[in-house]
């Protein structure tokens, strides 16, 4: 009939919308983690405020989950998660300073991971040399988002534990920069490495004679 597609094509448009709703699912579920941060600063209760960040860590861990198992991992999708992680993230710690619930001090080294990597990726995108290399998450980074969850909690639900994490937090973050900083300067080492080329010299026999050659 005409009109229709062929068998082979209609399925490949079947598969391709289906790829494109779960990819706009998955960035739902990543930036959901925005309109949470706005909930989290209009409400005063702190059993409230945990329970928003116990959804916020569901969200993060669902899309990432069926990124990785179902093949959709994309350069967008891996701009919009760590930014959406960062945005609650920060807008929580803040909150809890202005409402005294959280020092300067403490703030700062809560935040200490994500300062050095907004400076490394501001780095990296100013100069042309770097501009190509991926950024990718390390394992350590991921320790120290869930442990800053951690505090988050402590500090809504349980303060005494929020001291002794806050200085784990601050470690780990030490430790994540300089991960981080090491993987993007490997890369941009790799990078640089000219591509090896196979020898242009030819190997001589005992004789002196280019070895393969007939001597007349």
């Amino acid at each position: 009939m005409a009109g229709r597609c062929a068998p082979g094509t209609e399925h490949y448009l079947l598969k391709a919308m289906h790829r494109r709703a779960s990819l706009v699912l998955l960035n739902t579920l990543s930036l959901s983690r925005l309109p949470l941060a706005a909930v989290f600063i209009a409400v005063s209760d702190l059993r409230m405020r945990a329970f928003l960040v116990v959804l916020a860590a569901a969200t993060d861990f669902l899309d990432g989950w069926i990124a990785r198992h179902r093949g959709l991992a994309t350069r967008l999708g891996a701009l919009i998660d760590p930014v959406a992680d960062r945005a609650f993230m920060v807008t929580a710690f803040i909150v809890c300073l202005l409402d005294g619930l959280i020092d300067p001090v403490e703030l700062t080294l809560l935040l200490l991971r994500d300062i050095g990597t907004a400076i490394g990726f501001i780095v990296a995108r100013v100069r042309p040399d770097m501009r190509a290399i991926e950024l990718k998450a390390r394992m350590l980074g991921k320790v120290v988002t869930t442990l800053q969850l951690a505090v988050l909690l402590c500090v809504l639900l349980y303060p005494p534990l929020v001291r002794p994490l806050v200085a784990l937090v601050a470690l780990l973050s030490l430790a994540s920069v300089v991960d981080y900083t090491r993987a993007v300067w490997r890369q941009r080492q790799h990078r640089e490495l000219p591509p090896s080329r196979p020898s242009s010299r030819i190997p001589h026999g005992p004789t002196g004679a280019p070895m393969g050659s007939v001597r007349e």
